[in-house]
């Protein structure tokens, strides 16, 4: 006798247990079904991006020393990106795969996707799920990484100054053998799993989107002040690993000009602050495909509790206050007084009903996980021992 599937159970979905790379990890032995055997791909990827460079650039010299501008052992941002960035980059694999997970299932066990909507609930797990494993999508992804990718890099990002992988010379770069290395093996890996992620993010927000065109059910009396959505705020915590790596990333990059370009910390306030707000921005933006919802819900809330609580005062005043008040039963302790006060807090968790499924503590520890690499940074301007002592007396 076959089981049938329970109606109002979700299919199993991951943002990224999928997709032509995960499948090579696969069959290369770098990954198991459910992200297993992390430090080995961590091993495998940092050590293929990384370990050349420091082989090659010592053959030639340019490792350690005084001949060049930067040797390679003195290269911030060359070290942050493959030893602290694009390991964090694969680990947050497993943390995003944890935490969003659940999330599909918290749609249902709420009750907020109906069953009447479970087939196109479904629908939109499925057609993510496709994409996800695109082949074609991977595949123009690596052809951005070597075309834009490697523009970007050589125009926006590589240190004008003669360095372990390029001396510039009358107006052009000529890269070293580790520089070819670098240019043509370690960044574009970096820059496809970073990418990557980009691309996740999209089919995160697209499935999103899918899912706010659902009749959904939610409640304006909730208590999380979002109908019953505060869990998608919570859940956008899975992506902090990469803001971290992101911010790690631009504070090598600024750390790089800071000691070979002369410049200072503060010039680049502007652009710390733009950073921040930015990739905090492209996580919770998703989100903002439920406003419409959660407004028309307020809405239609403060109606329904509007009407139910003028009703409620106008027969509590006749019983009570006005002509037709009753003497037989005692006030003190009455559950009418109770169930008014009740009413008035109804109303007041619809009316303090937010218009995202997220809040300002959201929004904070994001930031915080985005802006905590750069940190460090403040030595250059301050001696650690001022940094504490500024530290002790803001928190004192």
């Amino acid at each position: 006798m076959t089981q049938t599937a329970i109606p109002n159970e979700p299919p199993d979905f991951s943002l990224v247990l999928g997709g032509p790379l995960y499948q090579l990890f696969r069959r290369a032995h770098l990954t198991g079904d459910a992200l297993q055997l992390l430090r080995r791909r961590v091993l495998v990827l940092a050590g293929v991006a990384w370990i050349p460079l420091l082989v090659l650039s010592a053959f030639a010299g340019h490792a350690w020393g005084s001949t060049i501008a930067v040797p390679f052992l003195q290269d911030v941002e060359a070290h942050v990106r493959f030893l602290v960035a694009l390991p964090i980059l694969i680990a947050a694999e497993i943390v995003v795969h944890l935490r969003l997970r659940p999330v599909i299932a918290q749609f249902v066990e709420r009750g907020i996707v109906t069953e009447q909507d479970m087939p196109r609930f479904r629908e939109a797990i499925d057609s993510t799920r496709r994409v996800r494993n695109s082949v074609f999508a991977e595949i123009t992804l690596l052809l951005l990484v070597y075309t834009v990718g490697l523009w970007v890099w050589k125009n926006q990002i590589a240190l004008g100054a003669a360095s372990w992988y390029a001396s510039p010379e009358a107006g052009h770069t000529n890269l070293t053998p580790a520089g070819h290395w670098y240019a043509f093996v370690s960044v574009p890996i970096f820059q496809f799993i970073l990418v990557r992620w980009y691309f996740r993010f999209f089919l995160w927000f697209s499935f999103l989107w899918r899912v706010s065109k659902l009749d959904l059910r939610l409640v304006p009396i909730h208590p999380d002040r979002a109908g019953g959505l505060s869990f998608l705020g919570r859940s956008s915590y899975a992506f902090a690993p990469i803001l971290f790596a992101q911010g790690a990333l631009l504070s090598a990059l600024i750390a790089s000009q800071i000691f070979y370009a002369g410049r200072n910390l503060l010039a680049f306030k502007v652009e710390i602050v733009s950073f921040v707000a930015f990739f905090v921005a492209i996580v919770l933006s998703p989100l903002a495909v439920f406003s419409p919802k959660l407004a028309r819900a307020k809405r239609q809330g403060m109606a329904d509790y509007g009407t139910l609580a003028s009703r409620y005062v106008g027969e509590f005043e006749n019983k009570w206050v006005g002509a037709g008040a009753s003497t037989s039963e005692p006030l003190l302790g009455s559950a009418d007084i109770q169930s008014l006060a009740d009413l008035g807090n109804s109303y007041a968790v619809v009316q303090e009903m937010r218009l995202v499924p997220f809040g300002v503590k959201d929004m904070t520890r994001l930031a915080a996980g985005a802006a905590a690499p750069l940190l460090p940074l403040a030595l250059t301007i301050f001696s650690l021992e001022q940094l504490v002592t500024w530290l002790i007396k803001v928190l004192l």
